[in-house]
């Protein structure tokens, strides 16, 4: 009887290291598949049963099994790849993907990403990829969804401000005597509409309708009738003003003002600007009542029926009492007249030309026409128990009661880890721990396959007996 126990307790054993040998093979197998997740094993002893002796009943083991085996979640190392839709989750944390024609969810540390020929981003088996879509500032809009570019075009974007920052010289000529003699000089039902000798500077910037097209606003200063100003008219093209003109010579003008600079220092201290209302007239723009955010604004009309509105920013804004110059504001120096700064908002459409992903899961599309819009933001999963998580391969697992449900949050927030765009996190699967625990399994087994050898002999031993 004891003989055949101790049979069973070898075969046990060899049971027993076998798969652990098979553990560790399966470890070393993935040495190299992105984001594998190594498994440790333990053992345990058998229930023993007990067996009298001269001291009372006492208790022999049965021999071994596999008492747990368990992944190991440690943090694997990065490898850079130069793809921007190969990502990494530095801290804890897994990749959401949805089945394809389902709604399953699994759960990865894979991030060897690709967009398919569908806009879809995906895995190489073709789960598709879970995160926000965002709106053009950045924030999340509703729940979790599947990545997908839907719109490879950035719209355009209409001008509705233009800053413009010139030194006017403090020495420049009067070219245009009189009030509001350099509107008077402008005739846009000629070619030039404003004559060389009727101004003292000019300065131009591109502005962009709600099509995406470019149009020329040119700004000509001339000086005034004080020392201390300067009349200002803004003009476009008259061959694209579509406003309703009843004066050609008002056609591509589109309003005028004055700039009054301080005597003593040179800096703004008053503007006042008035709009063509294209028939002769003119309408003042009051200060308050007609200023935008402090600014006046332009109404150019490039397209039939839709009259744009333009804040001029001169460098200095109307906090409702006074001018307030900003840090860079148009001045009446004595050196020559120059443009110090210009800019202007909107732009035209653009294809898109590709994404990158930030550290916070944000997968930005960058166009021709120079934007970065905000697409979507890539989502992270986390588990109450991973090691409860159940493994399908493929680098994927799947939840079960025992891990609980997904906890799906923003990288970088609720305990989640951050992302590593441009990077693939490695096997963490340590060889040379590996091979340590190969060779000891495998003495191991050896020493187990001696017990069914000597048990054997002892056996024929026992029945050579009746010879």
């Amino acid at each position: 009887m004891a003989l055949s126990s101790a049979l069973f307790s070898g075969i046990s054993g060899l049971s027993t290291l076998g798969n652990a040998m098979q553990i560790i093979g399966d470890n070393i197998a993935n040495v190299n598949t992105v984001g594998f997740k190594n498994s440790t094993f333990t053992f345990q002893d058998l229930l023993s049963q007990s067996t009298a002796t001269m001291s009372g009943t006492s208790q022999v083991g049965r021999g071994t099994a596999l008492g747990d085996i368990y992944s190991s979640f440690e943090q694997g190392s990065f490898e850079s790849t130069g793809n921007t839709t190969d990502l990494a989750i530095g801290g804890d944390g897994f990749f959401v993907m949805r089945e394809s024609a389902s709604e399953n969810l699994f759960y990865t540390r894979a991030g060897n990403f690709r967009f398919d020929n569908d806009g879809y981003l995906i895995n190489p088996e073709g789960y598709v990829v879970q995160g926000w879509e965002l709106d053009e500032n950045g924030q999340d809009i509703g729940s979790v969804e599947d990545v997908l570019l839907s719109s490879f075009t950035s719209p355009p974007r209409e001008t509705d401000k233009i800053k413009m920052i010139v030194n006017l010289d403090s020495d420049g000529d009067d070219n245009s005597v009189g009030v509001n003699a350099l509107s008077g000089a402008w005739n846009g039902a000629i070619v030039p509409p404003i004559g060389e000798t009727a101004y003292e500077y000019q300065t131009t910037m591109k502005v962009y309708d709600s099509l995406g097209s470019t149009h020329d606003v040119t700004i000509y200063f001339d000086k005034a009738n004080s020392t201390s100003a300067y009349e200002f008219i803004v003009t476009c093209n008259p061959d694209e003003d579509n406003r309703t003109i009843t004066s050609a010579s008002q056609t591509g003008l589109l309003g005028r003002g004055v700039i009054t600079f301080s005597s003593g220092s040179g800096v703004i201290t008053d503007i006042s600007m008035a709009s063509n209302n294209g028939d002769g007239t003119w309408t003042d723009l009051t200060t308050g009542a007609n200023l935008t955010d402090g600014y006046f604004t332009f109404a150019p009309e490039f397209i039939d029926g839709n009259a744009m509105s333009v804040q001029l920013d001169f460098g200095s804004r109307f906090d409702g009492s006074s001018w307030v110059n900003g840090s860079l504001s148009t001045s009446q120096f004595a050196r020559s007249s120059t443009t110090t700064f210009q800019s202007a908002n909107g732009y035209g459409a653009g294809d898109l030309q590709g994404v990158n992903v930030d550290v916070d899961g944000i997968i930005t599309g960058t166009y021709s026409n120079g934007q970065l819009i905000p697409l979507y933001r890539v989502a992270l999963a986390k588990f109450t128990n991973e090691q409860g998580l159940f493994k399908l391969g493929g680098n994927l697992f799947q939840a079960t009661r025992e891990s609980g449900d997904a906890i799906t949050n923003k990288p970088g927030s609720n305990g989640l880890g951050s992302i590593a765009p441009n990077s693939l996190e490695q096997s963490n699967v340590d060889m040379a721990t590996e091979f340590v625990k190969m060779i000891s399994t495998q003495r191991g087994f050896q020493a187990n396959s001696k017990i069914i050898t000597v048990v054997d002999s002892m056996l024929q031993e026992l029945i050579n007996l009746k010879r």
